[in-house]
């Protein structure tokens, strides 16, 4: 079955770039390869400055017929590449294993997951109300109206190659915007397939466009040009600041989901057995490579031994493997550099006076993968700053809440932070207290379409997901009328 699924997701495979609803190639081209293997899964073309002009300028003209389309037929074609998504999920899903290295069946439902924001925005085309307002003068009326921004520049990571692209172009287009959207390098062909998807549903050519190759020139092209309204970014923070700094000059909008540093807190009273589960749930989806994965877990000191105990035996069992064995639950990290600095951070945690509890090697020397790593004690400090983005849970030793809330806020990130206790009062003070735009409470699990997403601090600033995640993309409009 997995060698069907395979073929299947090698055959969605799309080697040109989308501009104006025709796939085209370049002079030269950029190899992809499966991070499991090294080997290389197909090519892409390096589009020249003049093909990135090209896209945005198809998207600018395509801009205004779709904005003046009716919502019913936005939302319609939204709905029918909801379908066409969720028809091909298993296909998509081994594609997307295949360059991103996810496990077969998290690839899978990361495909699920992204077709929910499609479904979710499709939704959301049909409510973009606005208001009427009585001013203080007999019989005047403001009327306000919700329009389109105009072109959007989405620049979309490796890590949730498919949920990325939907979170940000289904709101986009649900709103009347046209988007040019460049994924990462690493992982092209789940947006290329997605995008033929949207095609086929009827999107108009200039609606949707996907561009590969270098990602500095076509950053750049995408905030200078002054056709360009908006900027969609997920990625590191040194980018993201980059990029504001750079669309800063044209007064573009945007909005950043950026790095985190996430901690998750377990205290005397919780559940041991849901945080443990929590606790996995968290760190280790994606080979830990999410940027709301815990990059510290603080146990209270009652409850630390058992926990750090229950924790490593099941992060133990995790099997490690390439993403169509069966039974695999944490696949290969996508970069040498990315297994370098895991090793790092075991090997700095280690000297800080941390014990490997479990783990703490590659589980195959010649490839990308790393054994889930467990390690009790240590400094916390390179936690709070940098992110391991790996298959690695230090776990440090806390006394008190006030205590805890220090050590997690003392971060310069904000994006997410997870709560273990059975105290309902001091559920309520820690979701008060964290410095983090999205929080579970025991859980380890806050992704949704319904959940605002985004962060505080430099973790970014503006939502995706939900009703908040249309107000980027829309320009409120005034109209006075006095009798």
């Amino acid at each position: 079955m997995t060698e069907i699924l395979e073929a299947a997701g090698r055959a969605l495979i799309r080697q040109g770039a989308l501009i104006n609803g025709a796939w085209v190639q370049a002079q030269s081209r950029l190899e992809i390869s499966e991070p499991a293997t090294g080997r290389v899964l197909g090519s892409v073309p390096d589009l020249a400055p003049s093909q990135v002009a090209q896209a945005i300028h198809a998207a600018q003209a395509a801009q205004r017929p779709w904005a003046q389309s009716p919502p019913s037929v936005r939302s319609a074609i939204l709905e029918q590449w909801n379908d066409l998504i969720l028809a091909q999920a298993e296909a998509l899903g081994a594609l997307l294993a295949l360059e991103n290295g996810k496990p077969l069946a998290e690839a899978i439902g990361e495909i699920r997951y992204a077709a929910s924001f499609v479904h979710w925005f499709a939704q959301e085309a049909l409510r973009l109300d606005g208001d009427v307002i009585a001013t203080s003068r007999a019989g005047e009326r403001i009327i306000t109206l919700k329009e389109a921004v105009g072109v959007v520049g989405a620049i979309t990571p490796w890590n949730f190659p498919a949920a990325m692209i939907t979170r940000k172009a289904a709101p986009a287009l649900a709103a009347g915007c046209t988007i040019v959207l460049k994924p990462a390098p690493q992982t092209p062909f789940t947006a290329l397939a997605l995008a033929a998807l949207a095609l086929e549903a009827g999107l108009p050519p200039g609606a949707l466009h996907i561009l590969t190759g270098d990602s500095a020139m076509i950053g750049a092209a995408l905030t200078a040009s002054p056709l360009v309204r908006k900027i969609s970014f997920t990625g590191s923070t040194a980018v993201g600041r980059a990029l504001a700094q750079a669309a800063a000059g044209g007064l573009q909008r945007v909005s950043l989901e950026l790095g985190g540093a996430a901690p998750l807190i377990v205290f005397d009273d919780a559940d041991l057995e849901k945080a443990v589960a929590g606790a996995i749930a968290a760190k280790f989806r994606n080979a830990g490579q999410t940027c709301v994965c815990p990059n510290r877990i603080y146990a209270q000191a009652g409850i630390f031994e058992r926990f750090v105990a229950r924790f490593a035996q099941e992060v133990g069992a995790l099997k490690v493997g390439a993403p169509f064995e069966p039974g695999v639950q944490i696949g290969p990290l996508i970069s040498q550099a990315g297994l370098l600095k895991v090793e790092a951070h075991v090997a700095q945690a280690r000297a800080s006076g941390a014990q490997l509890v479990t783990g703490g090697a590659r589980s195959d020397a010649s490839g990308r993968f790393f054994q889930p790593t467990v390690t009790a004690g240590g400094d916390d400090r390179l936690f709070r700053e940098e992110e391991t983005f790996g298959p690695y849970a230090p776990v440090f030793r806390f006394a008190d809440e006030a205590q805890v809330i220090e050590a997690a806020n003392a971060t310069p990130y904000g994006l997410a932070a997870y709560v273990f206790t059975e105290n309902g009062a001091r559920q309520w003070r820690m979701a008060s207290a964290l410095e983090a735009g999205v929080i579970g409470i025991n859980t380890g699990i806050t992704s949704s379409a319904l959940n605002p997403f985004g962060g505080m601090k430099q973790s970014g600033y503006g939502r995706e997901g939900s009703r908040y995640g249309m107000e980027d993309f829309i320009a409120v409009k005034s109209i006075t009328f006095t009798p």
